[in-house]
């Protein structure tokens, strides 16, 4: 008997139900390798943010940036999704590292010769959101192979409280990495993070699995995925809940650099701080689902988390005391994941595994996609009223959607 099965055999039954992925060893990897990996990569986004922050001190061009790198996810993340259901994702995600891993050291270069300029930035966020069309799909899809289907819930829980563990640690580094030797070394530091989920994929034993033929066209390919969530009005509802959260809920985190010179009077290391509370409540809400994976509440997490996520961003807005900022920004990132990682949860389970590749894709395309619609939003907004006013019309936003869907569709409260 291994050591980890034989550890979980003797813990409780509710850290059991949370951890229950982990006893694939494939899933092992693919778990560390990702944790370092996010690590870096939400260093970057932490240190890009306030890099182009100080060089041109407008909100604006936070949501720039944002915008920028979306939109080759408005064209490219649909061929992302059918490339993932033809061509191995194991290959696909490694070629989609290397590429990222290329572009950090790019802009790591620019930064230590001291030819950074904000068009700098701008394109290489471009750039960095091609590469994110191709793995993002891959990826989402690439779960199943570790975990086969009993533990895909448990799975996809677990890949969120990753991603919220990294958004936790990045930040809080960046902001102390920035300050004591510059943004360059951040760069840097993702650079070298790459290795280690290239590592893990390389490492890991895989089942042979059977992919669609490539004798379609692509464009039959990706309409076949469109039929078939056009029959599925919950995942049509849930990708619409992506869609609008996406908008109105994480580009939130666009802000904060603004918000922590401008708002709350700090400097870089309050910008980390700030992002690394948002991911502290994240883990939280990946793990709550994570715990209740092998239970049939999740509708009603999902109906808690919306209601929420609203309340809790207007009580953010009106907060100028940095611990109690902190305080309401762990709330935020709880409600936030609990709704985003439910609704994640209830698509995959309701896809068949031929076309799993693309209906992600679509998943991708619908949260990355207006994701920078609503940094171009409430940045233009931030810059001509102010951030808390921004806050304010997105919450109101949210709002409105979500007494919608309690009063029209109510069947979203039973899902399982």
């Amino acid at each position: 008997m291994s050591i980890i099965p034989s550890i979980a055999s003797r813990l409780p039954a509710v850290v059991r139900d949370t951890f229950t992925a982990l006893k694939h060893p494939n899933y092992r990897l693919w778990f560390v390798g990702q944790l370092v990996s996010l690590v870096g990569t939400w260093m970057q986004a932490t240190a890009q943010g306030y890099l182009i922050f100080d060089l041109t001190h407008s909100a604006a061009y936070l949501g720039y940036v944002g915008f920028a790198g979306g939109i080759p996810t408005l064209v490219l993340t649909l061929y992302g999704g059918v490339l993932a259901d033809r061509v191995p994702r194991r290959t696909l995600l490694i070629i989609t590292q290397l590429y990222m891993m290329l572009l950090a050291i790019i802009l790591a270069g620019l930064v230590f010769s001291n030819l950074i300029q904000p068009w700098h930035i701008i394109v290489l966020a471009f750039l960095l959101g091609i590469g994110n069309s191709f793995d993002a799909p891959a990826r989402q899809s690439f779960v199943v192979e570790l975990v086969g289907h009993d533990d895909l819930a448990n799975a996809i829980a677990l890949n969120s409280s990753m991603f919220t563990t990294a958004n936790a640690i990045g930040p809080a580094v960046a902001g102390i990495t920035y300050a004591a030797f510059g943004p360059g070394w951040c760069f840097t530091l993702n650079g070298i993070s790459f290795l280690a989920v290239i590592l893990a994929l390389s490492l890991m034993r895989l089942k042979p699995m059977v992919f669609e033929s490539a004798h379609k066209s692509a464009v039959h390919a990706m309409g076949e995925a469109l039929h078939f969530v056009r029959r599925k009005r919950a995942i049509i509802l849930l990708l619409t809940t992506v869609c609008v959260v996406g908008m109105f809920g994480m580009s939130l985190m666009s802000l904060m650099p603004a918000w922590a010179v401008d708002v709350l009077k700090g400097d870089v290391k309050t910008n980390g701080w700030l992002l690394s509370a948002r991911g502290v409540g994240a883990l939280m809400g990946a793990l709550t689902v994570a715990a209740f994976s092998a239970r049939t509440v999740r509708g009603k997490l999902w109906t808690a988390g919306s209601f929420l996520l609203p309340i809790l961003m207007l009580l953010f807005s009106f907060m100028r005391i940095v611990p109690v900022s902190l305080a309401a920004l762990v709330l935020v990132g709880w409600a936030f994941m609990t709704v985003m990682n439910t609704s994640n949860a209830l698509v995959q389970l309701r896809v068949t595994d031929a076309l799993r590749g693309r209906v992600m894709g679509l998943y991708t395309l619908v949260f990355f996609g207006a994701m920078p619609l609503g940094t171009l939003i409430l940045g233009w907004l931030a810059e001509q009223v102010s951030a808390p006013f921004a806050v304010w019309v997105a919450s109101g936003v949210l709002v409105c959607y979500f007494l919608i869907i309690w009063f029209r569709f109510p069947e979203v409260r039973k899902l399982e």
